[in-house]
């Protein structure tokens, strides 16, 4: 699905990626290849945040969310080896474990207060 607006929930054993509009969404879990658990930095994320990069390539605007510091970490990584996609990530905040259901509407409720701030691009010269 091709949608403008996604938010990606990661912690270190799995991402849920939910792209969605106003009427539609679709959700995709990418599980961590790795056998060891909640190691901290020395886990290597590469092969999980590749494949997230590669869900997220055609969206516009990203929310990273989850309960720990890998939704940071994955924005680090798309600084360094996907700097475009990395420019369309509006922002990491913390979160639980909530539902699918649960991110769309943080998500949405979070881009409507985004988008109310950003500038109108039609006053931009």
């Amino acid at each position: 699905m091709s949608t403008y607006h996604a938010i990606v929930w990661i912690d270190h054993s799995e991402a849920h990626v939910v792209f969605f509009d106003k009427t539609h969404a679709e959700s995709h879990r990418i599980p961590s290849r790795s056998h060891h658990k909640h190691q901290g930095k020395s886990l290597d994320m590469n092969a999980m945040f590749s494949e997230v990069a590669k869900a997220l390539a055609a969206c516009q605007e990203i929310l990273l969310t989850g309960p720990g510091l890998v939704r940071n970490q994955l924005r680090d990584w798309c600084q360094q080896h996907a700097p475009a996609l990395a420019a369309h990530i509006v922002e990491s905040v913390p979160s639980d474990h909530p539902s699918d259901a649960q991110l769309v509407a943080l998500a949405k409720t979070y881009f409507k207060k985004f988008d109310n701030m950003a500038p109108d691009p039609s006053l931009i010269a």
